[in-house]
């Protein structure tokens, strides 16, 4: 019965999440953003507010149907006791109803606004790409994803109870206000002088809450950046170096969090203690009424229960205090990783890009032109460097946060960071240093949007991936022997580093774009292996721009034309032959001989390439 009750009274069914889109944020401010959250939920408010009414206003009406039955004893009147029984009983009821009408509505508002952001932060960091964590800790994502959005769904699903204790609390002051003039001042300025108290603390909570946050962000960094250099960790022994810097880390979060604990309790310890004195004060004075005969025994018994639900309005008041310091915090965080832009293009009509495949992708910065349909290798003596000039080709540039915006990358002489996204990512691919591979079957590695020029066995033996199917047909005996049916594991864990490489270079070779950019592809695999990965390559990317940034002679001597980026800036140009005879400076990194000397800045060296399948 009450199942069905309360679907009649709350017909239209909770919508499925997440949504379709999530909409366009405002991100003038972390307020206008919680305002914008709360605005996308109008009618959740509504009915939160609605139920947070009717309960409080069951509570608050309770003290009067109370006051009537003991007043109703010591008159000796049976009616007059037989109705206050029926009134407690319909408010219990209204009570009951409203606060799991209130509960359900709340928690589904808490819901909608964390998915909301997670979602606005998922679709950031497809947006943005490799160039988000060039501009932002992975640690300030995670916390973002994790903990703030926590702390702004609850500020948001929280509004609505607060508006809910206004509305009672001015009901209340009224009805009191009427029967007794001075005691309704009382209860009217009272509340609002209460819930100003804590306000003081506001500020100092609010500051050690921000440092406390700042803290955790780069302690998950910091813990991110061990785990995933775990392996080379213990090849070194430096796993206890690295444990006793997380630990120092994890010190100054305590620390931090048991100062913004002591403030929080300090709050809390505000809000018991003065609503409880003021519920004594004003008891008191009802008291004294009561003893000079101006009030009823049962007058009484309804002022005390008046006066005493006003704690639960000063308690929500509290907690709004609370949550708004730690949401604007969270907010602001969030904020901080939405705004990001993908790049300073200015507004309007995004260009198009016009046959890709037959266009020059060019580098105002180092003065790096790639020929259309031609493999062009590109020679960087720091490694850091050819990483920033990959994710600058594909139209991410990696800027770090406060940086100036970098002239952009063109193809065919249009911007590529101002053209469409989707657009942008099919014309230009970029294969990463340390690709990937996501938990599933071959097939779902290689099911990418391609061109269908290329089938996956061709990418496969272009990639020399034999062995590796060989390697995911025996872990995998459900497969029947089939490879595209074998499992892989959580990012390929189960294969050596050669192997990922080769599988993940397979995938992007699948995918055929008008112009691939290969950073480092064959760096953790043998020179045998390396020689024919180089021969596939060139033969299955024929009449197709690629861009491969390496420093083994192996895939030098397959390019069409090689360049040497030194100080930011190409410096020389030729074939791999050609620059070897008459570069130094190319030789120098090429060879890795830090004796050869040229006529300009000496050139660090990059670090010798693992050359084994055995790397893990």
């Amino acid at each position: 019965m009450l199942p069905h009750l309360l679907h009649r009274l709350n017909p239209l069914p909770l919508e499925s999440l997440p949504v379709a889109d999530p909409g366009r944020p405002d991100l003038s401010s972390p307020l206008g953003f919680l305002r914008w959250l709360q605005r996308r939920q109008r009618r959740g408010q509504l009915l939160a507010t609605l139920w947070g009414v009717l309960e409080m206003g069951c509570l608050a009406a309770l003290p009067l149907a109370i006051g009537r039955g003991v007043q109703a004893v010591v008159d000796h009147d049976g009616g007059a006791l037989r109705q206050a029984g029926v009134l407690v009983a319909l408010l219990s009821a209204g009570q009951s109803a409203a606060t799991v009408l209130l509960h359900r509505r709340a928690v589904w508002n808490w819901i909608r606004a964390v998915s909301t952001v997670r979602q606005l932060v998922a679709r950031q960091a497809s947006h943005l790409g490799a160039g988000l964590s060039h501009r932002i800790a992975t640690g300030e994502i995670v916390a973002v994803s994790s903990g703030d959005v926590e702390k702004i769904g609850w500020y948001v699903e929280l509004v609505a109870r607060v508006r809910a204790a206004v509305l009672v609390w001015l009901g209340v002051s009224a009805v009191v206000l009427v029967r007794r003039p001075l005691l309704g001042l009382v209860v009217l300025l009272g509340v609002p002088v209460l819930a100003a108290a804590v306000w003081p603390l506001l500020g100092p909570f609010e500051r050690r809450y921000s440092a406390q946050r700042a803290l955790g962000g780069k302690a998950t960094a910091l813990a991110a950046d061990t785990v995933a250099g775990l392996r080379v960790l213990r090849g070194i022994g430096g796993e206890e170096l690295f444990l006793q810097r997380y630990r120092a880390a994890s010190q100054q979060v305590r620390g931090a969090a048991v100062r913004t604990a002591r403030t929080w309790a300090l709050m809390q310890a505000q809000e018991v203690l003065l609503p409880g004195l003021f519920v004594v004060g004003v008891t008191w004075y009802g008291a004294e009424l009561a003893a000079d005969g101006r009030i009823g025994v049962g007058e009484l018994v309804a002022v005390y229960g008046a006066t005493a639900f006003l704690a639960a309005p000063l308690r929500i008041l509290g907690e709004a205090a609370h949550a708004w310091s730690v949401a604007r915090v969270s907010a602001a965080r969030a904020v901080r990783v939405l705004a990001l832009a993908r790049s300073a293009a200015p507004a309007g009509v995004p260009p198009t890009l016009h046959h890709p495949e037959r266009s020059d992708l060019h580098d105002p910065v180092t003065g790096l032109t790639a020929r259309a349909g031609r493999l062009t290798a590109v020679v960087c003596g720091d490694p850091d460097a050819a990483g920033a000039l990959a994710a600058r080709l594909g139209g991410q540039p990696a800027l770090a946060e406060g940086e100036a915006p970098e002239l952009s990358v063109r193809l065919g002489g249009v911007p590529l960071d101002e053209v469409v996204l989707a657009d942008a990512r099919a014309a230009v691919l970029v294969h990463d240093k340390e690709p990937v591979l996501l938990s599933g079957t071959l097939a779902d590695l290689l099911d990418v949007p391609r061109s269908a020029r290329i089938e996956p066995a061709d990418a496969l033996a272009a990639a020399r991936a034999e062995d590796v199917l060989e390697a995911l047909v025996d872990g995998s005996p459900e497969c029947g022997g089939d490879p595209m049916r074998a499992r892989i594991t959580e990012r390929g864990r189960s294969l050596s580093g050669g192997q990922r490489q080769r599988l993940a270079l397979a995938r992007s070779l699948v995918a055929d774009p008008p112009v691939l950019v290969l950073d480092e592809p064959t760096s953790a695999v043998d020179a045998h292996t390396e020689s024919r990965i180089a021969a596939g390559l060139r033969k299955l990317r024929a009449d197709r721009t690629t861009v491969v940034l390496a420093t083994s002679p192996l895939l030098l001597d397959q390019a069409d034309a090689v360049l040497l980026v030194q100080d930011g800036r190409v410096a020389a140009t030729g074939t791999h032959r050609s620059l070897m005879a008459a570069e130094p400076r190319y030789r120098a990194v090429v060879t890795r001989d830090e004796t050869e000397t040229g006529t300009g800045p000496a050139i660090t060296p990059a670090p010798t390439h693992v050359r084994s399948e055995e790397v893990r």
